[in-house]
């Protein structure tokens, strides 16, 4: 009875868990891990720096729709706009294409060479909010294979120890291939916010370019009424609204 109790206090504890399936990986799980991390921290970086610049973005265009359409030419409204944004851009850039327009011989009508030029300026904002985003497609394809690699070399392990242990139990099974399982998890949790930001950012970026389209056909219609044509402005500026005067009394007969 004495030596059967020695005999279970004796047996070997098994250690399962995160660190110690690390430590069974060796070099390759540590690189794998690494990569994750890298994956993970990139991408959490371009949703907020993205999001911030795409938030900046759309602010500004309440001075498009507040200042930009007060001025009675083009040059006076973009000098309204803040420097370095967007619609400053395009604004700009439909402002040089009717001087371009004006010194060239045989350029074509107005409108068209207007167009054009709003065109390709709205392809370069495009492609700068867009800067980024295809890290976050690749990490979202990627990050689950990569988990899987990791899991695949810790199963790989855990079977050459177990042959060389030579016992085949579930104890000794399950816990080796658990720990390898754990790559696979990681690589699932940086894949998905990956492609659930990249998702949400391309629809913000789809809303942008349909803000932009409007804005470059406002400036186009601009251009060829010789600015009758501009869109619908509040009377008074922004913020409080003047009273109503009140009507003159009725005079007595």
């Amino acid at each position: 009875m004495n030596l059967y109790i020695l005999a279970a206090t004796e047996a070997p504890v098994n250690e399962f868990g995160f660190w110690k399936a690390m430590e069974e990986g060796g070099p390759v799980a540590w690189s794998i891990l690494a990569v994750m991390v890298i994956m993970s921290v990139g991408s959490f970086y371009i949703l907020f720096t993205k999001l911030f610049e795409q938030n900046k973005v759309m602010k500004q265009y309440n001075g498009v729709k507040n200042a930009f359409w007060r001025a009675p030419s083009l040059k006076e409204g973009a000098t309204k706009l803040e420097k370095n944004s967007a619609w400053r851009q395009l604004a700009d850039d439909a402002v040089t294409a009717q001087d371009h327009h004006a010194k060239m011989e045989g350029a074509g009508n107005e409108i068209h060479f207007v167009e054009e030029e709003l065109a390709h300026s709205q392809d370069t904002i495009n492609q700068s909010l867009s800067g980024g985003l295809s890290f976050l497609a690749s990490v979202g394809a990627t990050a689950p294979f990569i988990g899987l690699l990791g899991t695949v070399i810790g199963i790989y392990r855990a079977l050459i120890n177990i042959g060389i242990e030579g016992s085949a139990s579930i104890d000794k099974v399950a816990g080796p291939v658990g720990e390898a399982l754990i790559m696979t998890a990681i690589g699932l949790l940086v894949a998905v916010p990956a492609v659930l930001a990249f998702n949400w950012l391309q629809s913000r970026n789809r809303r942008i370019n349909a803000l932009m389209t409007d804005f470059s056909n406002d400036i186009v219609a601009f251009i060829g009424s010789n600015g009758a044509v501009k869109p619908a402005i509040s009377a008074a500026p922004a913020g409080k609204a003047k009273p109503a005067a009140k009507p003159a009394p009725a005079k007595k007969a």
